[in-house]
């Protein structure tokens, strides 16, 4: 792991779902610049003194000769270092697993797109909402034709915590998002947005082709957004849209989706996530739960426990962290084509959410108008 050292939420985050999932140990780590503070840190975690480092690249190069040196990295850092990290032990054969956004940068994204092919080795994105067994389900309703085609998705992600000048205070993770040169020059497009967009692309199974987006700078002295209103058309004919927010008083993490088709609509929410409503015209409102995942097999697998027992925001990551130990023990066997079944995101999910974020800022930078969203 590069990052998630003292005080730090989603490293710690990673750390228990990679538990949940059985199949991870964590051996190494960079958890300081400082060489006394990650030693200390790592000691914290019972890892070796040897195996705890101040630097990512020297990481790289030791655990890389080491005969029981690391299969993958987690990396949990600012933005801005997601690249150079992956860079360098993608370069030694290493597999990567990557908090979002991917980058500060769509320009950084074809060299390490290059480089992952030229490895052959899993680039992993944690867009973990994705790993919640009813937005599993609800790409399967999508899937089957359950709600017919699909007309119109309404998202939002909706918060709090950045509603004052929190950077000012000193937090940690406020300066460092909202800082361009760490965070990028997103703001809740790249904190929030890219989560929201890469979920509706992946239930819907449609991607926005055209983005019209008005972004907001409503705390003064704040030069990244932290408000957000998109609107998305499909090449389908189908509409969209997008509300972000970090300002919103009462909104402590709003994520909803709602797709509706011509036979039938759905709606989830992630402060509620073990239910899903599918809504019929004319008829009542059925709200799915974990029991009704047995109509999918496949499914099943993502439940540790029975209907009534809540599973959340710890166990999506476990999913996605058990899908990623799938897809390495299939590339220990040399049998890494049949990875295709595994539903993680990928790279290519990663720049997509970049691409998302630089086609906002152009549209709002053009007074608010339609951009071609561009996919390789």
């Amino acid at each position: 792991m590069i990052g998630g050292g003292e005080n730090a939420f989603i490293g710690e985050i990673h750390r228990i779902s990679a538990n949940i999932a059985k199949k991870f140990n964590l051996v190494a780590g960079v958890f300081s610049s400082r060489l006394d503070n990650s030693l200390l840190f790592g000691n914290s975690l019972n890892l070796s003194k040897e195996r705890c480092y101040s630097n990512f690249k020297e990481m790289a190069i030791k655990e890389s000769s080491r005969e029981d040196g690391i299969e993958a990295v987690v990396i949990v850092t600012p933005n801005h270092l997601h690249i150079p990290i992956a860079k360098e032990f993608l370069k030694r054969g290493i597999h990567i697993i990557c908090d979002k956004p991917l980058s500060t940068s769509i320009k950084e994204t074809k060299l390490i797109r290059n480089l992952t092919k030229k490895s052959d080795k899993i680039f992993a994105i944690t867009y973990n909402y994705s790993g919640y067994p009813l937005i599993r389900y609800a790409r399967e309703m999508v899937t089957s034709g359950d709600i017919g085609k699909i007309r119109t998705i309404q998202v939002e992600y909706a918060q709090d915590w950045l509603y004052e000048k929190l950077e000012d205070t000193g937090h940690k993770q406020a300066l460092w998002r909202t800082d361009p040169l760490q965070g990028g020059p997103g703001g809740c497009l790249g904190d929030i947005g890219t989560h929201a967009f890469h979920l509706l692309c992946f239930v819907s199974g449609i991607k926005p082709t055209e983005i019209l987006a008005d972004l907001s700078q409503f705390v003064k002295g704040r030069t990244l957004p932290d408000n957000a209103n998109i609107l998305f058309r499909f090449v389908n004919g189908a509409t969209g849209i997008l509300w972000l927010s970090q300002v919103a008083p009462g909104k402590k993490n709003g994520l909803v989706l709602r797709i509706y088709g011509t036979k039938a609509g759905i709606e989830w929410s992630q402060e509620n996530p073990n239910y899903l409503k599918f809504s019929i015209p004319s008829k009542h409102t059925i709200i799915k739960g974990k029991e009704d995942l047995s109509s999918y097999p496949n499914l099943l697998k993502l439940t540790r426990t029975p209907p009534g027992h809540p599973e959340g925001f710890i166990e999506s990551f476990a999913n996605l962290y058990q899908e990623i130990a799938e897809a390495i023990l299939l590339y220990r066997k040399g049998e890494s084509k049949l990875c295709g079944e595994l539903m993680f995101p990928s790279l290519i999910d990663g720049i997509n959410g970049m691409k998302f974020i630089e086609a906002a800022i152009e549209s709002s930078s053009n007074n608010s108008k339609w951009v071609t969203l561009k996919y390789d």
